[in-house]
């Protein structure tokens, strides 16, 4: 998550400044998860030139990167796995990996404190990051946790989701959220205007998620919302319910997300009173939504999949396109939709891998539907498979580029290392290298896994290249040639 941080803070550069530019320094703030960083003096950010500069001890104590300073020299180097950058105070030539770059910022001395451009550092380390710009707060995270598979910190607003969210509040013609309340196993959400729920549910661990489109919180809301627009309200005595969660989920449309915590899974049947009352009824054996958009919420198993674990003498390969639906992943330099890329890929891969003898092949999801994070390792899990690939597409700045492939449990470092060799070779892009990594669906997975970042959809050359048929087909069967190295085929 620490290096997540930074390279949130560095998008922060892009999303911060047009907010910023005119502000006093220090006047932004940057939470990692529900902590906020940068509280002491002399660990203030500031905007330079139009640039988010932040301080080296911010980037070592806080972000948990290599950090070295050579005062004689006044160079700074910073260490990721494996990635090493140079830069040199008042220098706008700075070094990626031994490649020369030019900076639009370079790092400066401000009483003898040495800060950097936020901005450069997170294209190149690949992170992302969450603006409020009504409270000016920087909010860091794990770039595969909008878009490949790490949870939302507690506390933060996207709390109780499981993918992308922001955090831009623009309630003009909104419907409003004016209260909460729960008995009798019944949730009473209190509205002002009408609203079309949309009711699904979620595994590991059981809940209920109702996301109310094209609303926000009332400024008389009857419950207490954090400095994150989040907030909890207990249940007790009810032995199904833990407790209920809700925040600002999304502003596009701008969308209040409602979660169910469950000690076990439940039916649920919804009402809708006028445009005043939405009623959840848990004291139901099935469930049911005005929505009645349930889809994507538990991936459904193939009928050739009776036999999990490869009882017929086959190896299962359960192949992951990452995103889907509302989840969009990243957004390209042109517009082009991560999802669309993932799925596109894996469907291509599949093709590939059916011409094998010996192998069953399994998508999370074929189509354009929504898919847990926990829901995909599930699949897997549930079929014993032997390898579980997951597709996804890296965005940063405009300048960050390459194919890098990560893993988390030590069984997945083989299965990596073997397809990132080929996934490199097909895509021709920088390669930045196989990285650990905790992601939700490499740690959940009980298999060999690996999640594969194809390139940046942030780099405009990147993206055109990645959508192209001869690209696509070329890095599938890099892809399939990587699984059958790994797997003896």
């Amino acid at each position: 998550m620490k290096k997540i941080v930074l390279f949130m803070l560095l998008f922060v550069g892009l999303w911060v400044i047009p907010g910023l530019s005119h502000a006093d320094s220090g006047q932004a703030k940057i939470y990692l998860n529900d902590k906020q960083l940068g509280t002491t003096g002399d660990t203030k950010v500031e905007i330079i030139n139009k640039s988010v500069m932040i301080p080296i001890r911010m980037v070592a104590e806080e972000l948990g990167y290599g950090v070295k300073w050579e005062q004689k020299t006044g160079t700074v180097t910073i260490e990721q796995n494996g990635s090493t950058i140079k830069m040199v105070v008042n220098n706008k030539n700075a070094t990626v990996d031994n490649e020369s770059v030019k900076l639009d910022n370079a790092p400066v001395l401000r009483k003898g404190t040495t800060l950097v451009p936020l901005r450069f550092i997170g294209e190149q380390f690949g992170m992302k990051v969450k603006w409020n710009n009504t409270t000016k707060t920087v909010y860091l995270e794990d770039e595969s946790g909008s878009g490949a598979g790490s949870q939302p910190p507690a506390g933060s607003p996207t709390a109780p989701s499981e993918g992308d969210s922001s955090t831009v509040i623009n309630p003009s013609g909104l419907a409003e959220i004016s209260g909460l309340s729960f008995s009798d196993n019944h949730l009473l959400i209190a509205t002002s205007g009408t609203v079309t729920p949309k009711v699904f549910t979620m595994t590991g661990p059981d809940r209920i998620v109702i996301d109310l489109p094209n609303s926000h919180f009332s400024s008389t809301f009857g419950q207490d919302l954090n400095q994150q627009g989040a907030g909890t309200l207990e249940v007790t005595d009810y032995p199904l319910v833990s407790k209920i969660r809700y925040s600002l989920f999304s502003d596009k449309p701008s969308t209040v997300r409602i979660v169910i915590d469950l000690t076990q899974s439940s039916g649920y049947h919804v009402t809708q009173e006028g445009t005043s009352l939405l009623v959840i009824d848990l004291n139901s054996d099935t469930s049911s939504t005005p929505s009645t958009d349930n889809s994507g919420t538990t991936p459904v198993i193939p009928p050739n999949t009776e036999n999990p674990g490869g009882n017929n003498g086959n190896k299962v390969i359960v192949l992951d396109a990452g995103h889907g639906d509302h989840d969009s992943g990243a957004v390209g330099a042109t517009g082009k939709l991560e999802k669309d890329l993932n799925l596109s890929l894996i469907l291509k891969v599949e093709a590939l891998l059916k011409k094998e003898s010996g192998v069953d092949v399994i998508l999370t999801r074929d189509d354009d539907t929504f898919v847990s994070l926990t829901g995909r390792a599930k699949v897997a899990n549930d079929l014993g498979a032997d390898v579980f690939i997951s597709i996804h597409a890296n965005s940063a700045g405009s300048s960050a580029s390459g194919t890098e492939t990560f893993y988390y449990k030590n069984q997945d470092k083989a299965l990596a290392t073997i397809v990132h060799k080929h996934l490199v070779s097909a895509t021709g892009f920088k390669d930045r290298k196989v990285k650990s990594k905790n992601l939700s669906v490499l740690r959940n997975t009980k298999m060999p896994a690996a999640l594969l970042e194809i390139g940046f959809l942030s780099n405009k050359t990147e993206e055109a290249a990645m959508f192209k048929e001869d690209f696509q087909n070329r890095v599938a069967q890099g892809i399939v040639d990587g699984v059958k190295e790994y797997l003896n085929l």
